[in-house]
């Protein structure tokens, strides 16, 4: 029923067939079937719900034919073979602007939106002021892991290096393979730099750690405020798997009210 249903809703002019008397609206099956590249009799049969169960690569055809959405598309998945499709990587260049309001709204709370690559695309003025300003960097250089192992900066600013160093690479490893991204180019490449750049990379990529990163405590000596125990949050960005959004919250009311100093220094 589902798969009529998406296919009585396109406008078959839309794709190219125009003329001849239609009964019903929408695309006839053996149209899609030819969008889809599958023959006429499986798809109607896939239709009807009979023939067994479809492979990826014919859901994913079909998808195309039909012009699905990507919740329509794992929508599909589920009701063929009752699991979503494998994760798609996508490079993402920046966030919307409702999700900048978002963390916008969080004046005290540094929070910060990554990439499966963790590069930072988007930041709220606490974590300018408390973490790094963002903006202050190129594109290329906005990134976690290339601070964490090339900026004296970063680095002393971590309380217990070598132990974040470690959580960071096991939740990197994490996180790429959970967007679908372990054996992309982009994260080849940047494994190969960073490789090349830190021996200490070098060593703990290789040692295949996988950690999750929900939550925890994070100790930062910040040069102006001091040290601030911040405890920390991760959230998935809902149909958005290659994104994840970061927020830290100060541990104690001394912790706020450094902080609250911090950025409005920062903000004068």
């Amino acid at each position: 029923m589902y798969l009529r249903d998406r296919r009585t809703r396109l406008d078959p002019a839309s794709f190219g067939f125009v003329g001849g008397r239609r009964r019903t609206p929408g695309l006839r099956r053996e149209e899609v079937a030819a969008r889809a590249n599958i023959s006429p009799t499986w798809y109607t049969w896939l239709e009807q719900g009979r023939g067994g169960a479809p492979s990826a690569d014919v859901l994913d055809r079909i998808a195309k034919g039909l012009m699905l959405t990507e919740p329509e598309r794992e929508h599909l998945y589920m009701l063929a073979l009752g699991h979503p499709p494998e994760v798609r990587y996508q490079p993402v260049e920046g966030v919307t602007p409702r999700l900048q309001r978002v963390l916008d709204a969080m004046p005290l709370s540094p929070a910060i939106i990554k990439t499966a690559l963790w590069d930072v695309v988007g930041w709220n003025r606490a974590a300018a002021a408390l973490l790094t300003d963002y903006s202050k960097l190129p594109r290329e250089r906005r990134n976690i892991l290339r601070l964490m192992f090339s900026s004296s900066r970063v680095r002393a600013k971590q309380e217990g290096w070598e132990s974040v160093a470690r959580f960071v690479v096991g939740s990197f490893r994490a996180d790429v393979a959970r967007a679908g991204a372990s054996g992309s180019a982009e994260v080849m490449r940047l494994v190969a730099e960073l490789c090349e750049m830190s021996p200490e990379f070098e060593a703990l990529w290789q040692d295949n750690d996988v950690v999750a990163h929900g939550e925890g405590v994070k100790c930062i000596h910040h040069p102006e405020a001091g040290m601030l125990d911040l405890e920390f949050s991760s959230f998935a960005v809902e149909g958005r798997p290659e994104l994840g959004m970061i927020v830290y919250n100060p541990a104690s009311p001394e912790d706020a009210e450094r902080l609250r100093a911090l950025i409005d220094a920062k903000t004068i």
